[in-house]
Order: C-alpha cells, then sequence, then structure tokens
C-alpha cells in the first residue's frame, strides 16, 4: 500500500490561498496573493527540492491542477525551475474532476466515481507514493476520511486572517508525529509529520 502525502505552503493561521501570485486565486476577495515569493532563498529552494527527490505521482484538486497545467508544461530550459518542470510533466496526475476530456496536460488521469473510495483504491495500487500540492478542497476531504499519512507543511511567520485553510472543522483526529523539522534564515518552518494514530488524552488531575 503506497502511502499519500499532503505537501503545503501555510501562514500561522492556517491559510493557503494563493501563496505563489497575485492572480493565483483571488476567491472571496483575498488580496494577499503572493505571500511566500518575499521569503524565497536556497534554503526553500532545497527543500522543494527534497520533497520532489523520492519516486512520486501527482493527486490534484481540478483548480490546483488547471494552475499546474497552465505553468509547468510552458517553463523554459534555462528556467531555475525546469528539474522541477521535467517531472511534473512525466510523472502520472491523478484529478478531482468532472471534466476528464479536459484533461490535456500529459499523463494525466480522472478520478472515477466516489473520490473516497477511488483515492483509497489508488493507494491500495502499485506504484510511486501519492503527493497533494495546494488542492485546499480536496485536502480537506483527504483529512476528512483519514487517508492522509504525511504532512509536509513550510509554515511561514505571517497571519493573514482570512483566506481557504488547509484543516476544516471535519478532518478526522488523528495523532501525528513530527518526524523532520528545520527552518530558514527568514523564519519559514519546514516539517514533516507522519501520522500516528488516534489522538490520545489526559488529565492533569
Amino acid at each position: 500500500m503506497r502511502k499519500l502525502a499532503v505537501a503545503a505552503f501555510t501562514s500561522l493561521d492556517n491559510v493557503i490561498q494563493a501563496p505563489g501570485g497575485p492572480e493565483e486565486d483571488t476567491g472571496g476577495g483575498f488580496r494577499w496573493g503572493g505571500w511566500i515569493v518575499p521569503y524565497a532563498d536556497n534554503a526553500i529552494g532545497q527543500a522543494i527540492q527534497e520533497l520532489f527527490s523520492q519516486p512520486f505521482e501527482l493527486l490534484l484538486g481540478r483548480h490546483t491542477y488547471d494552475i499546474f497545467a497552465a505553468y509547468w508544461p510552458h517553463v523554459q530550459a534555462h528556467s531555475n525551475s525546469r528539474t522541477i518542470a521535467d517531472l511534473f510533466n512525466s510523472v502520472p496526475k491523478h484529478v478531482a474532476t468532472h471534466r476528464s476530456d479536459t484533461l490535456t496536460w500529459q499523463n494525466s488521469h480522472a478520478l472515477e466515481g466516489n473520490l473516497v473510495d477511488a483515492i483509497r483504491a489508488l493507494k491500495h495500487q502499485d506504484g510511486a507514493d501519492l503527493l497533494t500540492q495546494g488542492s485546499g478542497d480536496l485536502v480537506r476531504q483527504l483529512l476528512a476520511a483519514g487517508l492522509v499519512d504525511e504532512l509536509r507543511l513550510m509554515i511561514y511567520p505571517i497571519v493573514l486572517g482570512r483566506g481557504k485553510r488547509l484543516f476544516g472543522d471535519n478532518a478526522l483526529p488523528s495523532a501525528f508525529t513530527l518526524a523532520h523539522a528545520t527552518f530558514t534564515p527568514g523564519g519559514v518552518l519546514i516539517t514533516r509529520y507522519v501520522r500516528s494514530g488516534e489522538v490520545r488524552t489526559g488529565t492533569f488531575e
């Protein structure tokens, strides 16, 4: 059984909307798009390279898929992002969508039937681990169904106050173990949490 990891850029208050640019996602009047850009440095670049250093297949929501499909196939050969572009263009991409006929990015496949059942079946197949990037609506469904094995979070030292959030109120209560943590000169926490079972409670009495 292969694992499913969720990778996300998040603010201190759990916002994941439009990290990469002003026009990425303006839904709800969000005006802080591009909030990770001022923190970009070599440490962030290295962490991203490490994230994609192991074999993976992408699992994406439709909105994130459209953003990626409009960008990654067109990255120029001399760009610093070329290595990631080559990976993203070549790996299988599993997409939560009702418009399967519009998946024009190479190696893209629509998830069919009930979404949770389709992803659970996908996890039971042979192959590389599954990696979800962005895709907030999809991630919240994965968390509610208890399908997330790892959280790969880059936590930025800002509070955005509003915007689409990583965790909703319906996430399945789960315990995670901190498997790795470091920080960048700009104060970004780079973390890897591995699911470790049920939530435990106690009392100080």
